[in-house]
């Protein structure tokens, strides 16, 4: 239950930080990206994490991966936050933030793009439902 949900949310969340860089703070756009955004850092803080280095990654790599996994959640988190703020009361322009966050989540996906296809650590089989898993 706990994977299909993170994997659940951890694609809502991206595809509608994508439609909010493209579309802008659309209301609906904006309430499903800081409820979605919110349940998976909860589901995070409750459960704990479910990432982890894999075996194959060594070195300060391997020392900062837990770190740079809470830096994306406590990102998540506080973008989230925001958008339900803007929709609630009058926040801050989000467009640039979302941007921001945008630019870390293509790091972030690089990042394990090229653990799966260098390390070949199956990095993504951790992200990704398991009716992708033969295209990987």
């Amino acid at each position: 239950m706990r994977r299909r949900a993170t994997i659940l949310l951890h694609w809502l969340t991206f595809v509608v930080l994508i439609l909010l860089v493209a579309a802008g703070p659309l209301p609906a756009l904006a309430w499903t990206f800081g409820l979605s955004g919110l349940a998976m850092c909860a589901l995070a803080l409750t459960n704990g994490l479910m990432n982890g280095p894999g075996p194959k990654l060594e070195g300060a790599l391997r020392t900062a991966h837990p770190w740079l996994s809470r830096a994306m959640y406590a990102a998540l988190g506080g973008v989230a936050a925001l958008s339900i703020w803007g929709q609630v009361a009058q926040g801050p322009d989000l467009a640039p933030i979302y941007f921001y966050l945008m630019s870390a989540s293509a790091l972030h996906a690089i990042f394990h793009l090229w653990r799966h296809t260098a390390l070949g650590d199956g990095a993504l089989r951790r992200i990704t439902p398991k009716a992708v898993h033969g295209v990987l």
